[in-house]
This record gives C-alpha cells, structure tokens and sequence, in this order.
C-alpha cells in the first residue's frame, strides 16, 4: 500500500493499488455498470457497505472514469477524527488560529481541490461538522478555523457508510438535509458472501501479490482450498480473505495451498442450534421452492418453526446482531424479534441490547 502526506502536513492518507480491483461476480459487474453510468457527472455519492467490502475501491473507480481522474483523490476516515480535531482537518486553520497553531495548515477539502475526496464512516461526523459540511456541498467554499474569509473549492463528495443512515436521521444523529445532499446518487456494495463469484479471483490476486512480496513463486490453491474459500460466509469481507491467503502462503508446502493452511475461526459458526443442517442449501443455486421440497423429503417437525428460526437467525446476522435493525427488516416489532431470538437460542435472555 502506497503512502502520500498531506500539503503542509505529518498526517498520512492511505491510496489503494489499481491491480486490487476485482468485480468477476455478476452481481459485482452490475455494481459496476452503475458506476459506469455516474462516475462521468458531478453528482455526490452515497456508498453503503459492511465494513471491509471495497468501499474505498468503489470510490476510487468512480474518480477514475470521471473527469477528474487526473486531480487529487482524499481520502478520510471520519470516525478516526475527534470532534476538536475534525474541522481543523478538514477545513484547515490559520496561524494563530488556536494553542499550537503555529502555521498555517490547508484542510482535506482544499487539498482536494479539482478532484475527489472520499469521506469514509461518514456517520461518524459530529452534528457541528454535519452542519459545516452542508454549507460545502450547498456553496464550494470552505472557511479555515480561525479565518473570516471563504475559499472557493471544486470538490466532489463521495461519502461511505457501513451503517443504515436512515436510521441515524430517523434517530436525530444524523441531518436529514445533509443525507439527501449526500444521496444524490447511491450504491450498495454487497458484503463478500452474497458475491461469491469475487471470491477466488480475489484470492488469486491475493495470492500473486502476496507471493510478489515475499520473493516466490505463486502456489496453486487445492480443490478443497477452494471450496472452503467459496462455502465460508467471510464475516470480515475482502480483508478478511486477504489476510487468510497471507497466513496460507507463509504457511502452506511443496507449492500448493490446503484448507487447513488458513486460519478461519469462524468456519463451523452455525446460526441454529438445531439437529437440522441448513448450510448445505445456503450457496447452492437451488431456488426456494426447490430448498423447500429438500427439506419436505426430510421430514422435518415442525417445520412452520424451523422456518422461523432459519429467517430470523438469517435477518440477525444480516444486520450484524442489531435487534432494532432486523425488527424493521422483517416489519415486526422489536419485543417480537427480542422473543424470537431468545426462544430460537440465538440470544441469552439475560442479554439487553
């Protein structure tokens, strides 16, 4: 990962090898095709995703197929700003401006003057930065902490979030105003286990850049590597699979990478504490009706509440064990998720959240 320093500052900004983009499955080239369709505008962009899915990647393709592809891409990551230390940053100070102000400092914003900047876990931003951060997009300008007078700036916004904003305005943390400035075009970057067609040529590249690194020469993946790559649900996305083909290639013998090389603590994790094994159904091509008949030709008891548990267990992790959030996925309260999860051993009853 190449590292650049910011005009006028120590801080580092992280920048992402073009050779990291990988959108095989069909669900990813549809990711891209849209992306296609609204890099070339000025339009601010919303990206969601959970954390690790390539939100970044996604940001930079945007500004590549823009016209800005040969101006400054920013990135920033809100939620590592404090409240006192994110205007500074992204607006810049005068000398004098505060204790230790010792100079002048331009903030992310001017830096990126002409190109991009990529606010990631936007979420994160204060109300006062919120506010400051509306008055951008709505005028180009920016003022320095400290300073009386505006500066004129050509910046486009692309803002990330792994969390459902609409809640956060729904529960007054987050501007409603500011979401829709944001929101003018929006996307979903699926989590790693919904596009599995991405998987293996992820790890591939993975596995060439890694053995670029370390001086050898690239070792195949086993069958069984590869179906464990595929079958695992990959909680922790792209950067968890890169991190388990790295252990696997300081690990792995005579040029070939078995299953047991990687370090997937999360493989046997069940979501139901059941006698019935639905795994084997989730990565399969089957359609519903199709799953249903399998387990028909079981004959399963009360089937009625084994779907109840499957969906909701399904609906939890989905919306990374929020109560709130899978109440409103599946349109019921959340006294009744609350009971549901208890009741299906997917939550202590002792446990409030």
């Amino acid at each position: 990962m190449d590292i650049v320093k910011h005009p006028e500052s120590r801080q580092l900004v992280r920048t992402v090898k073009a050779s990291a983009y990988v959108f095989e499955d069909q669900n990813s080239k549809c990711l891209m095709s849209y992306v296609e369709q609204i890099a070339p505008s000025e339009a601010s962009v919303l990206i969601v995703g959970e954390t690790g899915t390539g939100k970044e990647l996604v940001a930079r393709k945007i500004h590549a197929l823009s016209n800005r592809k040969n101006k400054p891409f920013v990135a920033v990551n809100c939620g590592a700003l404090s409240d006192t230390l994110a205007e500074t940053e992204l607006f810049g100070h005068e000398k004098g401006a505060f204790t230790g102000a010792i100079s002048h400092q331009i903030g992310w914003f001017e830096a990126a003057h002409g190109g991009t900047i990529f606010l990631d876990e936007i979420g994160d931003l204060s109300p006062s930065i919120q506010v400051k951060l509306l008055r951008i997009l709505q005028e180009n300008e920016v003022v320095r902490v400290g300073s009386r007078q505006t500066k004129k700036i050509d910046v486009r916004v692309i803002a990330a979030t792994n969390i459902r904003l609409e809640e956060a305005v729904y529960a007054g943390n987050f501007r409603e105003d500011l979401y829709f400035r944001l929101k003018v075009a929006s996307l979903h970057v699926l989590p790693l286990r919904l596009r599995t067609g991405d998987i293996l040529p992820l790890a591939q590249h993975f596995i060439y850049d890694y053995s670029q690194s370390l001086n050898k020469k690239p070792p195949n993946l086993s069958e069984e590597a590869q179906q464990l790559l595929v079958d695992y649900h990959w909680p922790g996305n792209i950067r968890e699979l890169e991190n388990a083909i790295h252990h696997a290639l300081l690990i792995c013998k005579n040029g070939v990478i078995q299953s047991y090389d990687f370090q997937l603590s999360g493989f046997k994790h069940k979501l139901l504490t059941s006698e019935y094994d639905f795994s084997i159904y989730r990565n399969s091509n089957q359609t519903l009706k199709q799953l249903l008949f399998s387990w028909f030709e079981q004959g399963i008891e009360d089937l009625n509440e084994q779907l109840e548990a499957e969906i909701t267990g399904a609906a939890y992790e989905y919306c990374h064990h929020n109560q709130l959030h899978t109440a409103k996925l599946l349109g019921i309260s959340r006294n009744i998720i609350r009971a549901r999860l208890i009741k299906h051993g997917l939550l202590s009853p002792n446990i409030r959240i």
